[in-house]
This record gives C-alpha cells, sequence and structure tokens, in this order.
C-alpha cells in the first residue's frame, strides 16, 4: 500500500501503512468491567465503554490493512514482586492490586480480569505485552519488536486518556516514534482529562504528536465497510 493521509491535528500526516503500528493500550476487564481495579479506585468503569466500538473499527481496518497491531496489558507477577509498595498501598486494604475480587486477584497476570476484553481479543500473532508500569515502553520489549519491523509511526489507542495513553505517547516521542492519539479509541474515568490530555498533546505544533479519530484512520486506509461501521458508532468520550 502506497502512503496513506490521516486526517489529524494540529495538521495532516502522510505515513506508510508498513511502518505503522495500531497500539491498543489496556482494554482489559480490570479497567472497563465492574469488579476490577478501576472500580476498586471509586471510578464509574462504565465510561470507559465509549472507546470499545471505535477500537474495534480501528483494529478491523489496521488488520485489513495489514498494519502490525500490538495489545498491552498492565499487570503484576503472581509473586508482585514487580509492583512497587507505593503502587500497591493505594485505595483501601481489601481492594489493593494482589487482592481477591470479582474477576480473582486485582491486575494480576493470568486472573480473568488481567484479561483483554472480548470485544478486542487478540487474534492469533499479534503481540499482547504485558508491562507492570504505565507506560508500554517500561519494563518491555515494545521498542524491540518496533525496530524489527521498522516502524515509525505509532497510532494509540485505550485507556485511559491521560495515564497509560499519555505516558507511552510520551515515551514514544522521546524515542523518535511520530505519535497519533486516536481520540474516540481513547477514554477516561474523568472527561475532562480526556480532553485536556488530548490538548496536550497536539499543542505547540504537535509537542507529543499528533491526535486523529477511528473515522479518519479508516478513510485513510480505504477501508469503506468499517467507515461505516464507526459512523454508526455511539459518541466518544
Amino acid at each position: 500500500m502506497t502512503d496513506a493521509l490521516l486526517a489529524a491535528e494540529p495538521a495532516p500526516l502522510a505515513f506508510a501503512p508498513a511502518r505503522a503500528a495500531l497500539v491498543i493500550i489496556d482494554m482489559q476487564r480490570d479497567f472497563l468491567e465492574p469488579g476490577g481495579f478501576g472500580e476498586t479506585l471509586g471510578n464509574d468503569v462504565s465510561l470507559l465503554q465509549a472507546a470499545v466500538g471505535p477500537c474495534k473499527a480501528a483494529l478491523v481496518a489496521a488488520r485489513a490493512a495489514g498494519l502490525l497491531v500490538i495489545h498491552t496489558r498492565e499487570g503484576h507477577r503472581a509473586d508482585m514482586m514487580d509492583a512497587p509498595p507505593a503502587k500497591v498501598e493505594r485505595g483501601a486494604p481489601t481492594a489493593r492490586i494482589g487482592c481477591a475480587g470479582p474477576m480473582g486477584r486485582i491486575l494480576i497476570r493470568g486472573e480473568p480480569g488481567h484479561d483483554i476484553i472480548a470485544e478486542l481479543a487478540p487474534e492469533a500473532g499479534e503481540p499482547v505485552l504485558d508491562k507492570p508500569g504505565k507506560g508500554a515502553f517500561y519494563q518491555t520489549d515494545l521498542e524491540l519488536m518496533l525496530k524489527n519491523r521498522g516502524v515509525d509511526t505509532l497510532l494509540v489507542a485505550g485507556v485511559t486518556t491521560e495515564v497509560c495513553v499519555h505516558t507511552t505517547i510520551r515515551e514514544g516521542n522521546d524515542r523518535g516514534y511520530r505519535c497519533v492519539a486516536l481520540a474516540d479509541c481513547c477514554a477516561s474515568y474523568f472527561p475532562e482529562f480526556h480532553r485536556v490530555g488530548l490538548e496536550m498533546i497536539k499543542a505547540q505544533g504537535g509537542i507529543f504528536g499528533w491526535v486523529s479519530d477511528s473515522t479518519a484512520l479508516l478513510a485513510a486506509l480505504g477501508n469503506k465497510t468499517a467507515s461505516a461501521t464507526a459512523l454508526a458508532r455511539p459518541s466518544a468520550a
């Protein structure tokens, strides 16, 4: 496929699909469903559902166009040796990382709550990166994967906008990647944080990267069927 032109802010972005990756951040049951880590922190997890439909549309289009698709999951080892005390000690003592919850031990690898939601389940051959922190580059082999595939552009989706998505985009920007936040494919427990987080990325001529959305991505990739699906989706957060 020849270069695609993506409508974005602060300016359109031309990219080669063969050198682009769709990185879907932490669309896990622990964050999106009742009983998981997000809810134990006092959040309304239903607010993240707005990103599911657009993420699915972007995922279908990316697969059809042959883009590298990478999924991430935040979580910790069963022995929690990779979980900093400052992170573990947040929240009520009976509802912290590692405690028993409705979907198994909260934010622990291998537990039901740690898994990616069914709507966005990875296909065979799509890497799934388990990360102990917020950013997808921290303590993972993401950069090695990207370099091995010659990737220079990251199309980033997932949750939450101002935490793991933002951290990953900042990490990618520092490493020289062209990073695009797909706005409607991201969401936050705090809608205002979502809005401001996106504004920060594209400010000052794109200080961290670009902001686009699933409809623009589908148009850039020429996926008419997926575009129709995206246009019928619920509004983004």
